[in-house]
């Protein structure tokens, strides 16, 4: 198989060395030749007469009008106008036939769900941000959220923490503030303020928990607390039942989760499965990723496989956790006696089939995990909030489920030489995939404002003009500039054309004498008689 045959890692990173220089000199070839044609217009602006057709001030709302539509859309509008007129001619799919439609896995066409494509999850294993994000922080300067990722944390704290009562309590209406404060420390002192009010605001101490806690330890005690408060609500005030059962699942999923890190694992898992037990209509949270985190740390195999048999159904929504833990248990069977060398003389396997198999599935869903799984992409703190197919969600994974990759002997080998197969399999996905639907083409716009400005967000596909669309332009950029020079400077570009031509056919006379000087003098005319 193609995909699977190794390769001389020297010539993949001179190959990988020499695209990036070809893109980067592009880069700059492009601001070049933009400097030119603002010098050639400077120069022949008074020659031309351009002042009688365009005026100076149209000519700056051009560019500034450029500058800002490349500023919100990343990308420039003339070279959008030019790809989306010229893709037709060049052989390019009509959109039209398919943007209103997805490939089902079996390969029929269904409607477009109403749902947007770019729709942003709750990360279900986000860290703590006063014991994990501000340590960060500390140490480094640098913010890892996003204000829009904090927002959209503090809309679902709202959410989710309200009461079905119009009629707030104080402590309620205090925290309905908290949550919208943008200052950390405004969000605590309004935390404290809540607890002074009613010592059994629940809602308070999880900000604590969250926002001041320093430890995980600290963090635990904190969610012990609230979690006592919960249960006292839940048996007195059945009134409030909805905001306190809210409450009650959120809280015991953060300690289940300080289990976890705490090293208490057996006892994470335990907590999980009650959990999702307790509540199974509430799988939108994802519980079942934090519990598939967790056997893996166990390495219970058995019991990961018996959660993606549940929750890896065609009816249920993806996700990477679920596409590429998948891949690794198949891959995990196998990896350890794969030969990149052998798999390509005697052929694949059932097993290594499948396992490739599983590999181009999940590439194919999230296309960004395997660069910062082979740690070609250095990785952050994963966002509070992700998006599915997106580079956050890469992140995300990459961040709690790269331990766990190492962990299975030759299982990166084997994800180093395939994963790259996935995208000839599926040549435009934008447009038509193979097992999902075609790849959303909005997740570089919302990736940059969930991941901070820091990280070099990924971006699937890459934005790349084609070749003729480049030769084009500077073809024509070239022959309109020498036909302006000819027409205003004739007798100057007559002179300068023939120079040229002379110097260009200076080797080739030079070569036909040398020709003649070696052949005898009858060559050429007993030549022209045969």
């Amino acid at each position: 198989m193609e995909d699977t045959t190794g390769s001389n890692p020297q010539s993949l990173g001179f190959t990988e060395k020499l695209k990036s220089w070809l893109s980067w000199s592009w880069t700059y070839v492009c601001f070049i030749w933009f400097g030119m044609v603002l010098i050639m217009i400077y120069v022949l602006w008074s020659p031309l007469k351009l002042q009688e057709t365009l005026t100076s001030g149209e000519l700056m709302q051009l560019l500034i009008f450029e500058w800002w539509y490349f500023r919100k859309y990343g990308t420039s509008f003339i070279e959008q106008v030019s790809v989306s007129h010229l893709r037709p001619l060049l052989g390019g799919v009509e959109s039209s036939s398919t943007t209103g439609l997805f490939s089902s896995v079996n390969g029929e066409a269904e409607p477009r769900p109403s749902v947007s494509e770019c729709k942003v999850w709750r990360n279900p294993l986000n860290l703590f941000r006063g014991a994990e994000y501000n340590r960060y922080t500390w140490v480094t300067g640098k913010e890892p959220l996003t204000y829009y990722d904090m927002n959209l944390s503090a809309q679902d704290h709202q959410t989710f923490f309200t009461g079905d009562t119009q009629q707030l309590k104080p402590e309620d209406a205090v925290m309905q503030k908290a949550w919208r404060e943008r200052n950390p420390q405004a969000r605590i002192r309004a935390a404290y303020q809540a607890i002074e009010m009613n010592h059994e605001c629940a809602a308070a101490y999880v900000l604590l928990a969250e926002e001041e806690a320093t430890t995980i330890t600290e963090a635990e005690r904190l969610f012990k607390k609230a979690l006592s408060i919960v249960f006292l609500n839940i048996s007195c005030l059945l009134s409030t039942a909805g905001k306190d059962i809210n409450l009650l699942v959120y809280i015991k999923r953060r300690l289940a989760m300080c289990a976890r890190k705490l090293g208490r694992i057996k006892e994470a898992v335990k907590m999980m499965r009650d959990l999702m037990k307790e509540f199974p209509l509430l799988g939108m949270l994802n519980i079942h990723e934090n519990l598939l985190e967790a056997l893996l740390e166990l390495q219970a195999y058995a019991d990961v496989q018996a959660v993606l048999a549940k929750y890896d159904d065609i009816s249920l929504p993806k996700s990477a956790t679920i596409c590429y833990t998948s891949a690794l248990l198949k891959a995990r069977a196998v990896s350890d006696k794969f030969s990149p060398e052998a798999a390509s003389r005697r052929g694949l396997s059932t097993a290594e089939m499948n396992a490739v198999e599983a590999i181009h599935r999940a590439v194919e869903f999230n296309p960004h995990v395997p660069k910062y799984l082979l740690e070609m992409k250095s990785l952050i703190l994963p966002p509070e909030h992700i998006l599915k197919r997106g580079d956050s969600e890469a992140v995300a994974y990459a961040f709690f489920h790269l331990q766990h990759w190492k962990r299975a002997e030759g299982a990166l080998n084997l994800l180093h030489c395939t994963w790259e197969g996935t995208f000839r399999i599926i040549p435009y996905p934008l447009e038509k995939g193979h097992l999902f639907y075609p790849y959303p083409g909005c997740t570089e716009t919302a990736d940059r404002e969930l991941l901070p400005s820091f990280h070099e967000v990924s971006v699937y596909p890459k934005k790349e003009l084609p070749f003729f669309i480049l030769f084009t332009a500077g073809l024509c950029s070239f022959t309109a500039i020498l036909a302006m020079l000819t027409h205003q400077f004739p007798e100057l570009m007559g002179v300068f054309a023939k120079a040229f031509f002379s110097t260009l056919f200076a080797p080739l006379g030079f070569f036909a004498d040398k020709m003649e000087s070696f052949m005898p003098s009858s060559f050429w005319h007993q030549l022209t008689r045969i």
